[in-house]
């Protein structure tokens, strides 16, 4: 099984603006068009078995038209061989956030996405290690953009200095530190993160990296604890997968990366 373990898709009436708005803000070329069927033919493409959805609460207000929407999606591709799987979200302003993520959990979602930049918060925020704790409690997973974000690059909000403040303070399991624990912050977290209690996503990183420093953080943070993903639409599934083949992994670490650590978070198979 290939897990992709980190995308985004958008409703079909707004995803062409909504590309279009993103390409811009971050000088970035998509790979599809955000439409849901199009991250589906991706997969069919690149032979990816199972797509992890992530969708972001940008106010308090959407929590329940995107947890409803995540929960629907999943209950859409529970029995077919190519399925999106969908997280759900929380905006660190939503009030009760205890009962919030019981709901979550009630709709039998996995896990959750926070996003500093485009939730206007610092990750090491009490809201957001509240939030934290509470998911780890609950066996929620929780994934967070981590490091720079293209469309913001002067100020980051998830920095490698508030990550280890969380985990020094809450310890949250299951936590997901996507572009491999800190977009374009790579070498603190060689220094700093490789090798914690975390999980790192390659979400649209290859072509970033510079291959030695990924291999340095991949051999002191171990394959056990790294998760394939392509933060598609910006990233092609298909050719981060080949960059991932090129790299000449053992045969035992590709596999896990590419399907078996994520099997194994989300407990699917």
């Amino acid at each position: 099984m290939i897990v992709d373990f980190h995308t985004h898709i958008f409703p079909d009436k707004i995803a062409a603006r909504t590309i279009e708005k993103l390409e811009r803000i971050g000088n970035a070329k998509a790979f599809t068009d955000g439409r849901e069927q199009s991250l589906v033919t991706s997969m069919e493409k690149a032979g990816v078995d199972v797509s992890v959805v992530l969708p972001v609460v940008t106010a308090p207000e959407q929590f329940d038209t995107i947890n409803h929407f995540a929960a629907s999606l999943n209950e859409k591709y529970q029995d077919r061989d190519v399925r999106l799987l969908s997280f759900g979200g929380i905006h660190p302003d939503t009030p009760d956030y205890k009962k919030k993520l019981r709901e979550i959990q009630n709709l039998g979602l996995k896990g959750i996405k926070l996003h500093p930049d485009y939730q206007n918060t610092y990750f090491d925020d009490i809201r957001y290690m509240r939030i934290l704790d509470e998911a780890s409690q609950l066996g929620l997973i929780s994934v967070v953009h981590a490091g720079v974000d293209i469309g913001f690059p002067n100020h980051v909000r998830c920095t490698i200095e508030g990550i280890l403040k969380v985990l020094k303070k809450v310890s949250p399991r299951n936590l997901v530190l996507a572009h491999y624990g800190g977009y374009g912050l790579w070498d603190e977290v060689l220094e700093c993160v490789a090798g914690r209690d975390v999980y790192l996503d390659t979400a649209y990183i290859f072509g970033f990296i510079e291959d030695k420093t990924f291999m340095d953080i991949l051999n002191r943070h171990g394959a056990d604890k790294i998760l394939f993903a392509t933060d598609s639409p910006w990233s092609g599934q298909k050719e981060s997968l080949e960059y991932l083949e090129k790299l000449h992994l053992n045969k035992e670490d590709f596999d896990k990366i590419v399907g078996e650590n994520a099997e194994n978070l989300l407990k699917v198979g």
